[in-house]
């Protein structure tokens, strides 16, 4: 299936490893050129590289933090000079820290900081930076990594499920701002996705018995959503919120 996006201009948030790693792969492949933003310069020049490679696409390497408005103005400022975008921006704010897997009655306003900077300010800022420069554009694509967790919360993921039900609001505010420009904004919602990560992390066996399809996904099948969602078939589709968790959050958004 012809995604139609060969060519376009992708923007990509915390991809180093993981998910965003996944998405950056997919996008490639379907023929986007990329900048690519992460603090962590080494591996995020390491993806650039093997995109470059591997498919023949434009792929630059920004290191960057994401909750300092600098950092995003130089990022899309790269962006705009090198590749002439952005048509698409997938906004993901990456992992929590472990010390962010907490209940409510063990967080002190530290913590609450923290949380707020790395996922709902850093979202905020990127899209402060970010849209501006997708409007008037004519066409534009922007998705959200956030978590199951939104749909159903999980035990001991207190701060992460708040912030990032923010980074949802903020997004569902945003479809409804933006569409007038031909930009959808959607969010995933993953959970269960098979990353080093996620392993490292949960006894899996006890996990993948909570999910009704009986096993992990894969980051191919999470990316190849995404990868949709920014798609020119998908033009009708903003506002939504799409579980992929292997049914078990057991309801439809």
């Amino acid at each position: 299936m012809d995604l139609g996006i060969k060519g376009k201009t992708a923007m990509i948030t915390a991809c180093s490893s993981g998910l965003g790693q996944s998405i950056a792969q997919r996008l490639a492949m379907e023929g986007c050129n990329l900048t690519l933003l992460s603090r962590s310069a080494e591996k995020l020049e390491s993806l650039a590289c093997e995109l470059r490679s591997k498919y023949g696409v434009e792929a630059i390497a920004i290191p960057g933090d994401m909750t300092r408005e600098h950092d995003m103005e130089h990022f899309t400022q790269v962006t705009q000079e090198k590749l002439g975008g952005p048509d698409i921006l997938i906004l993901n704010t990456g992992r929590p820290p472990l010390k962010m897997t907490t209940v409510l009655g063990e967080t002190d306003a530290q913590r609450w900081e923290q949380a707020y900077q790395t996922q709902l300010l850093a979202a905020t800022i990127a899209v402060r930076v970010i849209v501006p420069k997708m409007v008037g554009r004519g066409w534009g694509r922007i998705v959200g990594v956030t978590s199951a967790s939104v749909a159903r919360p999980m035990t001991n993921h207190a701060l992460s499920t708040v912030y990032r039900a923010g980074v949802t609001a903020l997004l569902k505010h945003l479809a409804n701002e933006i569409a007038q420009h031909q930009i959808t904004v959607n969010t995933v919602q993953p959970s269960s996705i098979r990353t080093t990560s996620l392993a490292s992390s949960y006894d899996m066996s006890e996990r993948i018995k909570r999910i009704p399809l009986g096993r992990l996904g894969t980051p191919e099948e999470f990316a190849a959503t995404v990868a949709y969602l920014v798609s020119e078939p998908a033009g009708f589709i903003t506002g939504t919120h799409l579980l992929i968790d292997g049914g078990m959050a057991s309801s439809l958004q």
